[in-house]
C-alpha cells in the first residue's frame, strides 16, 4: 500500500487540510449549491450506538453542522431511543433496534450511518449499512483486525458508498498547521517525533474488554499518535520496536495492556517515540526536522484547548468543533463525489501498525510493518 496521503488526489489532500471555522470552509453560496443537489435537504445521519461519545460529542455537534443532521438512531435500549427521539425531535419510525436496523434501507431520511459501537462490532454494522445503500462513518479504531478492515472496505466499494473513519483530529486547526508544514516540506530530514497520549482509567469499561476493544490503550489512544506521525512525514512506517510496561494494576487491566511504548521507523529515516497508557497522564506531540519543528505541549489530542507552537512562533487558534467539521466534510464528500481524506484504507493502515506494535511488544523483536 502506498503512503496514506497518496491514496488521495492532491486536490482532495489539499482540500482536507483547508478545514477552518466551526464547520467547512465554504461560502453560503457553496453550501446552498451543494444542498441544491439534494433538493435543498441536509443529509440525514443515523447514529448507531448511543454511548457517551455519541451522546456527549457527536449528537451535540450535529446541531452545529451545515450539511448534515441527525435523523435516526439505532440502539439496543428502547428507552434510549425514546429519549433521543424527544431530545432531537426524531420521528418514531426512525428509531431502530439492532435487529430492525436493516429496514433502514427503505428510509429516505437517512443518507449516512455513523457506527459508534465498540470496535469489534464496527465490521458487522458497517457491512449491514453498506448493504442498505448508506454511506458509512466508522468510529476509530476502525476494527480489531486487518481482515475485518478489508471486509468493511470491500463491502462499501461493492455497494458504491463512501467509508470514512471518525478521525476528528484531521480537522483540528493545530493539525491543519502540521499538515500544511508537511505538505510544504518545511521540516527537512530526518524528522524526529515523540508523542504521548494517556489518562487514568478509574472505572471498568469496554475499552479494556479485549473481545470488544481488541486491545487496551494502544487501540484506543495510540492510533492518535500514529496518525500524527504519518501526517508529519507523509509516510507509512516500515518497522517498529515496542515494550509493554509491567502493570501497576494487574487486576484491573487483566485482559489488555495498561501501558505500552513503541518506536516507529519510516523510510526517510524519520522516527517516532510513542507512549500510551490507561494509567498515566500525557497529551503531547512534537515533530522536529533539520529546518523546522512543530510542538503541542498540552492538549495535542484533545477535543479543544490545545497549546502549540512551531519554530516560527506560537500557534493561536480559536476553538472549533472538530466533530462538526468532520461530519460536515464527510457530507460534502457524499454530495460532491469527492473522496474523503480519512478513508477506510487509512483506518486499515493504522490497525496493521497497531498489530505490528503488539507483536513487537510480545516478541521483543523489531517487526516489519505490512500496510
Amino acid at each position: 500500500m502506498k503512503p496514506f496521503s497518496k491514496n488521495l488526489s492532491r486536490r482532495d489532500f489539499l482540500r482536507g487540510i483547508s478545514i477552518t471555522a466551526a464547520g467547512l470552509a465554504l461560502t453560503p453560496k457553496t453550501i446552498a449549491e451543494l444542498l441544491a443537489g439534494n433538493s435543498g435537504r441536509k443529509l440525514g445521519i443515523a447514529m448507531l450506538g448511543l454511548g457517551g461519545y455519541a451522546a456527549n460529542q457527536l449528537a451535540p455537534a450535529l446541531r452545529e453542522t451545515k450539511l448534515c443532521e441527525l435523523t435516526a438512531v439505532v440502539t439496543g435500549h428502547p428507552e434510549k431511543g425514546e429519549k433521543w427521539a424527544k431530545d432531537y425531535n426524531l420521528k418514531k419510525e426512525n428509531i431502530y433496534s439492532y435487529e430492525t436496523f436493516s429496514r433502514i434501507a427503505d428510509n429516505k431520511d437517512v443518507d449516512i450511518v455513523y457506527v459508534v459501537t465498540p470496535p469489534a462490532l464496527h465490521p458487522e454494522f458497517t457491512i449491514r449499512a453498506a448493504k442498505a445503500g448508506k454511506h458509512v462513518i466508522s468510529e476509530k479504531p476502525m476494527a480489531t483486525s486487518v481482515a475485518d478492515c478489508n471486509e468493511m472496505i470491500a463491502a462499501c466499494k461493492k455497494a458504491k458508498v463512501q467509508l470514512g473513519i471518525g478521525y476528528r483530529m484531521h480537522y483540528d486547526l493545530f493539525r491543519k498547521e502540521l499538515l500544511r508544514m508537511a505538505a510544504a516540506k518545511q521540516f527537512g530530514t530526518p524528522i524526529k517525533m515523540n508523542g504521548t497520549f494517556s489518562f487514568v482509567m478509574n472505572q471498568k469499561q469496554w475499552r479494556i474488554d479485549k473481545k470488544l476493544a481488541g486491545g487496551g490503550a494502544m487501540m484506543d489512544l495510540g492510533v492518535y499518535i500514529l496518525q500524527a506521525a504519518q501526517q508529519a512525514t507523509n509516510e507509512n512506517p516500515i518497522s517498529v520496536t515496542a515494550q509493554e510496561l509491567p502493570k501497576e494494576r494487574p487486576d484491573f487491566f487483566n485482559e489488555t495492556e495498561e501501558t505500552i511504548r513503541f518506536t516507529l521507523n519510516f523510510p526517510s529515516g524519520a522516527t517516532c517515540e510513542g507512549t500510551t497508557s490507561f494509567n498515566g497522564n500525557g497529551n503531547q506531540f512534537r515533530a522536529e526536522g533539520s529546518k523546522a519543528w512543530f510542538e503541542m505541549t498540552r492538549g495535542a489530542f484533545n477535543y479543544s484547548g490545545g497549546v502549540g507552537q512551531t519554530s516560527s512562533g506560537p500557534l493561536n487558534y480559536q476553538w472549533i468543533n472538530q466533530q462538526a467539521a468532520q461530519m460536515d466534510d464527510f457530507a460534502d464528500c457524499v454530495l460532491s463525489g469527492r473522496n474523503t481524506p480519512v478513508p477506510g484504507e487509512m483506518g486499515r493502515t493504522h490497525i496493521a501498525i497497531v498489530m505490528a506494535i503488539y507483536e513487537a511488544a510480545r516478541t521483543g523483536k523489531q517487526v516489519k510493518i505490512k500496510t
